[in-house]
């Protein structure tokens, strides 16, 4: 039979306890042995015995665990079920260690447990059952040990993997933002780094800078640094924001929830602008955090964004450099700043960067084409020329073409090639083209102006070598023309005529400001429908085809060319050039005339120009317009040159920088695109009847399908001409826009006189 009896502590005169029980048995005696050598023991032992209804007491303390909880031992063995109260458990371990008693498991428990001077400690404490048959009181050894030192260094070193793991979220975050502006012309580089943001640590995120408004970006791009007007200190005191944006140092601004600012300010414009998406994000906790995008030398723009309420988890995955692996990480709110920051810093750097590149490419872009001339417009010649630079060399190069009305009869051609690719070399060319045009106006032989420039030249010490072909066209008769030219180290221009190709190779001579023995002068005769073509070696030339090969490559093409006009044949030519290595300059010249002036369906049928922002290019591109029309058999004219009118009048008076032109017949209709540097959209605006213009978009809308799209920093407006247009109603307004004061004057001179 089980011992019913619960079992007690006896105390004897050395306090060694024992188990008693009615009758000592051999079971009862191993463990009382036990106790006893568990008493003994360095940790602290505690014996507990659990009754089958749930009621226990304690057996035994040992010194050990008398000293760990500073509870003598008399009041231990009587405390029974007050034990847990005694020592002061934390719920959590009591919570523990009921589950243990009442699984019937071995199990250890860390808690944190009291003394009786009022200190708390760490204890650790391995609870096994003790096996004691037939007996409804079960036994349990805890083994308690003080483990203070570890569990605090556990926690420090938490706080350190968790100060390590934070770095590693913000060096994440700063590495992904760096990936992203490795293509800082992407057209939404900004909006992709400010989800980034808004995944890992905020409730949204966005950039914005300020212009005449303030505006939303998705791009890196070269805003324009206006400012509304000259702010005082009272002003800045009554703005954060704009304070911020004059300002040149790191901070962040804090908006508080329910501030509006004072009216008329950014800051007011900002928090209005955010208002909308502070209502719908109940995760928000309603500020606005407000730091400065900074440039070298200026705030480029706003870095805003709306914190959580309370602490996020934000993950970060595997970064190659860092090692690490995807994991949850709990942001806290001080520590939002600190990213923030991190990523502010990174994009304003490269936007700064991005944007110091756009104008030096800019500026180079311009240096080169302000030294290359106008496409001449020739009485009695079709003239087409054609100028693209290197990508890899940021748009600076030596090549160069001019065209040069001398006189009424005469026609001055020269092309030529710098050796380099930078401003030096691009500087060379200005001075080599200036040479040349004051020599050409006053002497006509191209050999000798070729030996002048030498003189002159050498004199300069320019620095660069440069090839030319210098060439000049006179008027023979109604038709006819008669060539004269000289090349120093150039290649050798083309005269086609039908399929037959001669190549100009007379007159060499070696690189301008080598030639001190003069230069020698070769003639052809130029009749109705030949081509004349200069070209400089970025045409031909290519890493997988010698020079050689290219020359016979355009030999070749050019005896299968059939364009009825220079910017037809143009367009053929440039096939060889798909993928440039190097800069490509080619001037066309067609004699009109000859047997076949009709429409060749197998010509490319697109063309393109570069045309100065003035308003004689509207004349110019409706005189292209008409011509691809009639070379592509394309009949309505009229309601072409009327559209291309329209698109080049907005570009004239609203864009920006240099206008290209581009043409396409594309099977249903004639295509035109325009292209400036405004990135800002075309605007259809209400009639009214008291304003004067304001009808171009809605003419081109009556006669053409058309749109827009971002190009670069700029746009292309584009239109579609439609076979059937609406012309019954278009008429109307076509009359209106022409009528309108001054319009005839924006339109410009058709170059034919038209």
């Amino acid at each position: 039979m089980g011992n019913s009896a619960p079992p007690t502590a006896g105390v004897g005169e050395d306090d060694a306890l024992v188990l008693p029980a009615p009758e000592p048995t051999g079971d009862l005696l191993a463990a009382n042995a036990a106790l006893t050598v568990l008493r003994q023991l360095p940790d602290g032992v505690i014996v507990v015995a659990q009754h089958a209804d749930g009621a226990w007491r304690v057996l035994m303390a040992n010194d050990a665990a008398v000293e760990l909880s500073g509870i003598s031992r008399t009041r231990l063995l009587q405390g029974g079920s007050e034990l847990l109260r005694l020592t002061g458990i934390d719920e959590k371990g009591a919570r523990e260690l009921a589950e243990a008693f009442a699984g019937g498991r071995a199990t250890r428990v860390t808690a944190l447990v009291g003394r009786t001077d009022g200190r708390r400690l760490w204890a650790e404490l391995d609870l096994s059952p003790l096996d004691v048959p037939a007996s409804d009181w079960k036994l349990w050894a805890a083994v308690v040990r003080d483990v203070s030192a570890q569990v605090e260094n556990a926690k420090l070193e938490q706080v350190r993997l968790d100060i390590e793991r934070r770095a590693r979220l913000a060096l994440s975050i700063v590495a992904r933002v760096s990936d992203l502006l490795q293509e800082p012309d992407s057209a939404d580089v900004l909006r992709a780094i400010a989800d980034l943001v808004t995944r890992q640590v905020v409730a949204w995120s966005g950039f914005f800078v300020l212009g005449r408004e303030l505006e939303e970006v998705d791009a890196i791009v070269d805003h324009p640094d206006v400012r509304r007007r000259r702010v005082s200190a009272e002003d800045l005191a009554q703005d954060p924001v704009l304070d911020l944006l004059e300002g040149t140092t790191m901070r962040t601004v804090r908006l508080e929830p329910g501030e509006t600012g004072v009216e008329g300010t950014v800051t007011a414009e900002l928090l209005e602008r955010l208002r909308p998406r502070l209502d719908e994000m109940a995760s928000a906790e309603g500020s606005v955090l407000v730091l400065p995008v900074l440039g070298r030398q200026r705030t480029l723009a706003l870095f805003v964004a709306l914190p959580h309420r309370g602490p996020t988890a934000a993950r970060i995955s595997g970064v190659p450099d860092l090692g690490v692996g995807e994991e949850a990480i709990a942001i806290l709110p001080d520590e939002v700043g600190t990213v923030l920051e991190l990523v502010a810093r990174r994009v304003g750097m490269a936007m700064d960067n991005a944007q110091l590149y756009v104008r030096e490419h800019t500026l180079a872009e311009t240096l080169q084409r302000s030294m290359l001339p106008e496409q001449a417009d020739v009485p009695g010649l079709d003239v087409w020329t054609y100028y693209a630079p290197n990508v890899e060399h940021a748009q600076v190069g030596g090549d160069w073409y001019d065209v040069v009305h001398l006189d009424e009869e005469t026609v001055a051609v020269v092309i030529g090639d710098v050796v380099g690719h930078d401003v030096e070399a691009a500087a060379a060319m200005g001075q080599l083209r200036s040479v040349v045009r004051a020599y050409a106006q006053e002497l006509v032989d191209p050999g000798t102006v070729l030996g002048r420039v030498d003189s002159l030249v050498t004199g300069m010490r320019i620095p660069r070598t440069a090839s030319l072909v210098y060439a000049t066209l006179s008027r023979r008769g109604e038709d006819a023309w008669d060539l004269a030219y000289s090349r120093a180290g150039h290649l050798p221009a083309l005269l086609v005529r039908g399929e037959e190709v001669t190549t100009l190779d007379g007159a060499g001579g070696p690189l301008i400001g080598f030639g001190g023995t003069g230069r020698a002068t070769a003639r052809a005769e130029v009749l109705p429908g030949d081509v004349l073509v200069f070209y400089t070696d970025g045409l031909v030339e290519r890493r997988d085809r010698g020079m050689r090969e290219g020359l016979e490559a355009l030999v070749e093409l050019s005896s299968a060319v059939q364009a009825p006009d220079a910017a037809g044949v143009g367009e053929e030519l440039l096939q060889l050039a798909d993928a440039p290595e190097d800069d490509v300059a080619v001037v066309v010249i067609r004699v009109p005339g000859g047997q076949d002036e009709s429409h060749d369906g197998a010509a490319p049928r697109r063309r393109r120009w570069q045309l100065p922002a003035d308003a004689a290019s509207i004349g110019r591109a409706r005189h292209a317009v008409r011509r691809a029309c009639e070379a592509w058999g394309i009949t309505d004219i009229g309601a072409a040159e009327l559209v291309i009118s329209e698109l080049m009048a907005n570009a004239v008076m609203h864009g920006w920088g240099r206008i290209g032109l581009r043409l396409q017949a594309t099977g249903d209709g004639l295509r035109m695109e325009v292209e400036d540097a405004n990135p800002a959209p075309p605007v259809t605006r209400e009639h009214h009847a008291s304003r004067v213009g304001g009808f171009g978009m809605h003419i081109v809308d009556r006669l053409a399908d058309w749109g827009w799209r971002p190009a670069g920093g700029g746009k292309v407006v584009w239109a579609r001409l439609r076979t059937e247009p609406a012309k019954a109603e278009s008429g109307k307004e076509a009359e209106i826009a022409l009528s309108e004061p001054g319009r005839e004057e924006a339109a410009g001179k058709d170059p034919a006189g038209d």
